[in-house]
């Protein structure tokens, strides 16, 4: 079993040095890698997780952060909770993901790719909120078209994007591709697993009925489509409170990966707590 944190500064504040000092001790801890939500805009009345917020919500530019991160760790790999695709352009974004893993030495393998349930934020980006999984599916397709491309160039024509020939450097360290995780709660979300994803990042407030459906879904989709689904990582969060117990169920259900976030308001009090969970679940895994 993996282990990794996340850190919203939505909830933590955009401090940077408290940023550093989380994912300092995080790896110092043992933990595997940083999470970072993503939130375009908020508006007067916005509704997350079912919960009316203010929508003064700090939310730091996922990428930006982890980018900024990475200079101030050695070995934390980096991962968004969830990106949300739809509304980004993939030609930029391959350019973006493929720098951050270049500078960080091939630490941006974390990556968790989500729809949006916010349709102020399609609205306002120019996005169809309807058509946002088509549309995550075509910018995998040309994220991946575009890291594995060589000087000859590659073309890609499809309903959102279309382009030939094009070139782009450098690709991610050491490699052709970077694993892109699927985030969600929806069917969809597990066959877009099978079809395109590398691992399954389970959200929302699901029975585990409902949870083990979704994830033999996911891997019986793959399978379909010629895929191994051994080759499928499973991320679920827990909380930092979480038990033995939980943690067998987890590996009963096939999950290979635990996501945890402190919660205590102070600072040291947050480490304290990552240092607590290492030492039961990490120091003798």
């Amino acid at each position: 079993m993996k282990f990794a944190v996340s850190y919203s500064s939505a909830h933590f504040g955009t401090d940077p040095d408290r940023i550093v000092a989380y994912a300092r001790h995080a790896e110092a801890c043992g933990f595997e890698g940083l999470y970072l939500p993503e939130h375009l805009v908020l508006y007067p009345g916005a509704r997350l997780h079912n919960f009316e917020v203010p929508p003064t919500l700090p939310f730091l530019d996922p990428l930006d952060t982890l980018a900024y991160v990475a200079a101030a760790t050695d070995r934390l790999l980096l991962g968004t909770g969830v990106l949300l695709l739809p509304y980004r352009h993939p030609v930029v974004l391959a350019k973006q993901l493929a720098t951050i893993d270049v500078l960080s030495k091939g630490r941006m393998r974390l990556l968790t790719v989500g729809l949006g349930v916010v349709p102020e934020e399609a609205a306002a980006t120019g996005v169809d909120f309807r058509a946002r999984g088509r549309r995550a599916d075509e910018a995998i397709d040309v994220l991946r078209l575009l890291w594995a491309g060589g000087a000859e160039g590659v073309s890609f024509h499809g309903e959102f994007f279309s382009f030939d020939d094009l070139v782009q450097y450098p690709k991610p360290y050491n490699a052709t591709t970077l694993p892109i995780h699927v985030g969600g709660s929806s069917k969809a979300a597990a066959r877009r697993v099978g079809l395109r994803g590398d691992g399954y990042f389970a959200g929302g407030a699901l029975v585990p009925q409902e949870r083990m459906i979704q994830w033999e879904l996911a891997r019986s989709t793959a399978e379909e489509a010629g895929r191994d689904p051994d080759a499928l990582e499973y991320t679920r969060w827990s909380g930092i409170d979480m038990t033995d117990e939980r943690l067998a169920a987890f590996a009963e259900q096939g999950v290979t990966r635990v996501v945890v976030s402190a919660t205590a308001p102070d600072p040291a009090e947050q480490l304290d707590e990552l240092s607590r969970f290492a030492e039961r679940f990490i120091a003798n895994s």
